[in-house]
């Protein structure tokens, strides 16, 4: 897997939208999800392999989930919905944070200061090349929609259990939009990667397909530059975490000190 360390904002900016002419469209659409990371040293487990869970676990969680949450919380009865939905407000579940957005990757690779003093990271996966080597059946669904990802709408059809989505092969990873539940959805540009057992990391697959992924580091020591300029293009917590909750993020954060600031 290529990994690049840049030096500088102009350097970062290239990297982050290298590959992003869409030549059929004739325009600049990259085909790359985005995760940022404040510390380059960490992997892309999800939560709920973080837990120490498999589909049994999975199962229970899912199972409680949907006891004690209003029944009226999804658009659409899917178990991709109520996962996708118990994923957005925290639920350990085998699905993994991405947005369309590096710089709202950037904005999670910088937001926690008590880690500047670490590199942080910025993971690029090919989702588009990621969904040509799907099982035909799935190649299927999005071809007959015309969709380079799919919607839990469309997953569900293909996969109407998450167990179902085995039956399908056992190494691939798909990407899945999830409804619009809020704002903070829309505002991150949110979409999920999906792994076909709760069991199997995307650190797993990407070590198969490293021609599918990239790195792209921000060294401890150009953080509070890209902070800097993240804030003054508006990506906060303001923005990204629309409501009272966000805006107190925002300013603990952009008022806190900076004990260990380079300049």
């Amino acid at each position: 897997m290529t990994e690049d360390r840049v030096e500088s904002w102009l350097e970062l900016q290239d990297l982050l939208f290298a590959d992003s002419w869409n030549d059929e469209l004739g325009l600049f659409r990259s085909s790359y999800a985005y995760r940022g990371c404040p510390d380059a040293t960490g992997d892309l487990r999800s939560g709920l392999h973080r837990l120490g869970g498999g589909t049994a676990l999975e199962s229970q969680l899912m199972r409680a989930f949907r006891k004690y949450a209003m029944q009226d919380a999804v658009p659409h009865d899917t178990e991709w919905d109520w996962l996708a939905l118990g994923q957005h407000h925290g639920l350990p579940t085998r699905l993994l944070d991405w947005t369309y957005s590096p710089s709202v990757a950037l904005h999670f690779a910088t937001q926690e200061l008590e880690l500047y003093d670490r590199d942080g990271v910025v993971w690029c996966v090919d989702y588009v090349r990621a969904h040509e080597a799907l099982p035909q059946e799935l190649r299927d669904v999005l071809a007959e929609e015309g969709a380079d990802v799919f919607t839990t709408e469309l997953l569900a059809n293909a996969a109407p259990g998450l167990r179902d989505l085995e039956r399908h092969g056992r190494d691939f990873v798909l990407f899945v939009e999830p409804p619009s539940f809020d704002a903070r959805i829309v505002n991150q540009y949110s979409l999920f990667s999906v792994t076909t057992k709760p069991e199997v990391t995307l650190d797993d697959w990407i070590a198969k397909h490293p021609d599918l992924a990239r790195r792209v580091v921000v060294p401890a020591a150009l953080k509070w530059e890209v902070r800097d300029k993240l804030d003054q293009a508006n990506l906060t917590e303001r923005i990204l975490f629309p409501g009272l909750d966000g805006i107190a993020r925002w300013l603990l954060r952009y008022y806190k000190p900076r004990t260990n600031a380079s300049a």
